[in-house]
């Protein structure tokens, strides 16, 4: 006997070891909405799971059902815990027939430890779409020719930019006119134009200008006679229209010898430029009152070439010269 019991302790420990409690079933059960569907429409697809469910088990769902309906989205699964190990999941699966018919859904399937499911196999009835028989279908529309405007006929790039074109062409017109209208005369668009000063009183304030310099009185009689022939130059060249500046003395002197309005002064001018050219290019120094007699000698060569009043200022332009030689002479 106890030989026996020797042999037979290691068969039921191995039939104990290797007995394994049976697990208890999942059920699976489905359902749907309604058991009919308009093709092309969607309903939903309940799926309820009830069980020792852990984190292995999954549903197992074809692409297509049937050869007809498809599985167009399915929804997140949600977990209930029921409490002694048992745990609820419910999903839904929207389904989707684009043809009409009467289809016994496949079963659900879920795998759990190797442990597959089944569902129950619901109908579901497919309804087709009514179209009217009488309705009229029409035919494709023959080629027609849409009517063109003028922008058609211009290239992509200058539809596209038109706008920026028109703008850029707009402002080179700008430019060009300012340049011509302007900017060649000596003019500044939007910049108020100074009143030109007359030939006359130009010259009178220049004068005044160099007699206030006192430059023979520091001993710089070139500059001195330069600064005063200059003057009288361009006087005449803003006066009368005789480029003094581009001629010798003795084509000044010509000039005013033709001119009727300056043929009479032309001896102050001539005494003037005499006693320059001696200074500026014989080197001479002249004495003090020779400065002052081609001071006053200019003076007076733009005083009686000055131009005549307008005839009601004549009386008010007279004393105002006279007042201008009593102060010339004072000064001096």
């Amino acid at each position: 006997m106890p030989n026996k019991l020797k042999y037979l302790l290691p068969i039921l420990c191995a039939a104990s070891a290797s007995y394994i409690p049976a697990q208890e079933p999942v059920n699976v059960k489905v359902s749907l909405d309604s058991a009919y569907i308009i093709m092309g429409r969607q309903t939903p697809l309940h799926v309820e799971i009830i069980g020792n469910l852990d984190e292995n088990g999954g549903i197992l769902t074809p692409d297509t059902l049937w050869k007809d309906v498809e599985i167009a989205s399915m929804t997140e699964p949600v977990i209930t815990d029921l409490g002694n190990g048992r745990k609820e999941l419910r999903q839904d699966l929207i389904l989707q027939a684009f043809d009409s018919g009467l289809y016994t859904l496949p079963p659900v399937l879920y795998l759990q430890n190797g442990v597959v499911s089944e569902s129950n196999r619901p109908a579901l009835k497919v309804m087709p779409v009514n179209v009217d028989s009488m309705a009229t279908v029409h035919d494709f529309a023959d080629i027609q020719t849409p009517p063109r405007h003028f922008f058609d006929f211009l290239p992509d790039w200058m539809t596209d930019y038109g706008l920026w074109i028109l703008l850029g062409l707009v402002v080179i017109a700008a430019a060009l006119f300012v340049y011509l209208y302007y900017i060649r005369k000596g003019r500044m668009p939007l910049v108020p134009v100074k009143k030109p000063v007359p030939p006359y009183e130009l010259a009178i304030r220049q004068l005044d200008e160099l007699h206030a310099a006192k430059l023979c009185e520091r001993g710089e009689e070139k500059e001195f006679y330069t600064r005063l022939t200059d003057i009288l130059r361009n006087y005449l060249d803003s006066r009368f229209g005789i480029n003094a500046m581009e001629m010798t003395s003795s084509q000044i002197l010509r000039a005013l010898n033709s001119n009727e309005e300056t043929k009479v002064p032309r001896k102050y001018m001539s005494a003037i430029l005499e006693t320059a050219d001696f200074v500026k290019f014989a080197k001479v120094r002249p004495l003090p009152d020779d400065n002052a007699a081609a001071f006053k000698s200019a003076l007076q060569f733009v005083e009686d070439t000055k131009p005549a009043p307008e005839p009601e200022t004549k009386e008010a332009a007279a004393d105002e010269s006279m007042v201008k030689k009593q102060s010339k002479n004072e000064q001096s």
